[in-house]
């Protein structure tokens, strides 16, 4: 069957030049952004309960943008004012850059990794006598606690924001030939949102083992996978498969 929808289980991209964009202009699809799920932070009663004074920390630990921002909405909300001395520990340039939002970047101490937490861990090592803070949301992966652990260094977990199953009610009775998911989350929230969802001639696309695991455990067929070293982004694998099957 050929491909003429394509829902993506995530929100628009903001910048201009985006692939999938491109993809939808050269294979003449049509693509849709809806996010299967979404972020709330908790609130600072929740924060107190889970034992975090922010005065007792010398050193922050960024994994997303959403760790940024719930970070200072929560200093806010404490009415804490933050240091100047704090040193920040971004996971990649896109956080450090994001950190801009709230702090003159040239006068703070900002170390940066490349891309994933192991790539971090040295800066981190390097001054393991700092009081290390993580806002994190409940979905933490493994392998970061675990490497701090590893690093024999005084840290803290604390939950600043949670992943949320956003209301999909309003796709009821919409049908798409393609449905992209990035996450078991995403997985979830189909099924949370129709526990009778049948997959019929609907084709899924899925990003990541633990996204094809997910689908897998719920009975879907995977009909295209990324990333794989043909196709190591999302967008190219759709297009492959959106050529291989509108050519028939």
């Amino acid at each position: 069957m050929k491909v003429k929808t394509i829902l993506i289980s995530q929100p628009e991209p903001k910048i201009e030049n985006s692939p999938y964009f491109e993809l939808e202009e050269k294979q003449r699809v049509k693509i849709d952004f809806i996010p299967f799920i979404h972020v709330e932070g908790v609130n600072s009663k929740d924060i107190r309960q889970q034992k975090i004074d922010l005065t007792n920390y010398t050193a922050i630990i960024l994994t997303s943008r959403n760790a940024v921002d719930h970070y200072f909405r929560i200093a806010e909300e404490m009415r804490y004012k933050v240091p100047d001395t704090l040193k920040y520990f971004c996971l990649s340039e896109a956080v450090a850059y994001y950190l801009q939002k709230y702090v003159v970047y040239r006068k703070r101490k900002i170390y940066v990794g490349k891309r994933t937490f192991s790539e971090l861990s040295p800066y981190i090592k390097k001054y393991k006598n700092e009081k290390f803070l993580l806002p994190a949301s409940d979905m933490l992966k493994p392998d970061v606690p675990k490497t701090l652990n590893k690093l024999g260094v005084d840290w803290k977990e604390a939950v600043f924001y949670k992943t949320v199953v956003s209301d999909l009610s309003h796709l009821r009775n919409v049908t798409y030939d393609i449905l992209v998911f990035f996450s078991p989350s995403g997985i979830k929230s189909l099924f949370e949102n129709f526990p009778d969802f049948e997959q019929k001639d609907t084709r899924i696309a899925v990003f990541g083992n633990t996204t094809i695991k997910a689908a897998k455990e719920h009975g879907l067929v995977c009909n295209i996978k990324a990333p794989t070293p043909e196709t190591p982004s999302m967008t190219m694998a759709l297009q492959k498969y959106i050529k291989e099957v509108n050519k028939k």
